[in-house]
């Protein structure tokens, strides 16, 4: 069976969409019609001659260039968009992994995380200790209530599945300590940024935790309130169908529980989102495997990883409908310059070049057997 839908994968891609959405069960193509929409488009141009010797060198032959089809996916219920263009998405996922970079990150240590207790402050309620982490309170704070959890490790490449578990325990016994403390804070995020590309301004190995009061973070009651949406128009699971057009495309499985999925709408390069009821899932253990996988075989070597974590207590809006999202995205090689983000980006719609189905393929055999 494995077998079957690997081979299916391999023959899919992300430019032939249509063909794929085309080929599945009349229930599974009406799905996806429900949540996704599809629109191509193609670009035509003329080069002059005196740029052939280089459209070869760098895309193969000039007539690669001169018509090119760009897939737009739009998610009809979160709005998120995506611009595949065929030109890209049909490289293979390869990615320099830069040779200087681990002489890069040695030569920033120490650095205040190499000793915690002794050069970073302490929340009022103190620091929580793992195995292999630390909390501090982060020094410029994007909320009231804004940590730090600290890895024993500087090199922010070099964990292992244990170092994310207890990093994400600790997390999670910091948002419950925050908790204690006011219990108007219930709305807890994690992220992890990875390397100077991601935002981190510190490269030592390191995430960080926020509980905020009133209301969720905007983009995670934007997930609520579509989920919601989706449940009153449609009178079905928002996430389950979710997760069934990408497991019924090839790009979503589950293992120990655990949702994965190739985003079909990334925010940017290999977006991979994971969906699990609780933290007390296998969550934590397939996180670290999917990250493991991204760098192992898709080089990637920066990164941010959220998770949107539900309300700590009892709100007056419906949380029913939203299991733990988590999202990590590729950002690239960490010493280039040239940013990853743009205005359409921020303002627009992500343009990506990796293809969901390629992700998928890498990802499938490094993360066990599939239920």
């Amino acid at each position: 069976m494995q077998q079957r839908i690997g081979a299916a994968l391999e023959q899919s891609s992300i430019v032939r969409l249509r063909e794929a959405v085309e080929s599945l069960s009349p229930s599974d193509s009406a799905l996806f019609e429900r949540l996704f929409r599809v629109d191509a488009s193609v670009g035509e141009l003329i080069p002059p001659e005196h740029m052939a010797r280089w459209i070869e060198r760098y895309f193969g032959t000039v007539d690669a260039v001169t018509r090119q089809e760009v897939l737009k996916i739009t998610n009809r219920w979160t709005l998120e968009e995506t611009l595949f263009n065929e030109l890209r998405a049909r490289r293979p996922l390869e990615a320099r992994i830069p040779a200087d970079l681990e002489n890069e990150i040695l030569k920033t240590a120490p650095d205040p995380f190499c000793e915690p207790e002794l050069n970073t402050p302490s929340d009022t309620f103190g620091r929580i200790r793992g195995r292999h982490s630390v909390t501090a309170s982060n020094i410029a704070k994007y909320d009231g209530l804004h940590g730090v959890v600290i890895f024993d490790e500087h090199d922010p490449l070099a964990f292992t599945e244990e170092i994310v578990i207890d990093a994400i325990d600790v997390a999670w016994q910091w948002f419950d300590k925050c908790h204690q403390v006011d219990p108007l804070a219930v709305y807890p995020f994690f992220m992890w940024n990875c390397l100077w590309k991601s935002g981190a301004s510190i490269p030592h190995g390191h995430a960080q935790v926020s509980v905020t009061r009133g209301a969720h973070y905007g983009k995670v009651e934007r997930l609520r309130r579509t989920a919601l949406e989706y449940r009153d128009h449609e009178g079905g699971s928002y996430w389950d169908d979710f997760y069934r057009v990408h497991e019924a495309l090839g790009v979503g499985a589950t293992f120990d529980g655990v949702r994965v999925m190739a985003h079909l709408v990334p925010l940017k390069e290999k977006e991979v989102m994971l969906l699990a009821p609780s933290i007390n899932s296998n969550l934590p253990e397939m996180i670290a495997k999917v990250l493991r996988c991204l760098i192992t075989r898709l080089n990637v070597v920066s990164f941010n990883l959220v998770i949107s974590v539900p309300p700590l207590a009892a709100t007056p809006e419906d949380w029913s409908e939203m299991p733990l999202v988590v999202r990590i995205v590729d950002r690239g090689d960490p010493l280039n310059r040239t940013s990853d983000f743009g205005a359409m980006e921020l303002y627009a719609a992500s343009v990506v070049s990796s293809d969901p189905f390629r992700v998928a393929e890498a990802l499938w055999p490094s993360l066990g057997p599939r239920f």
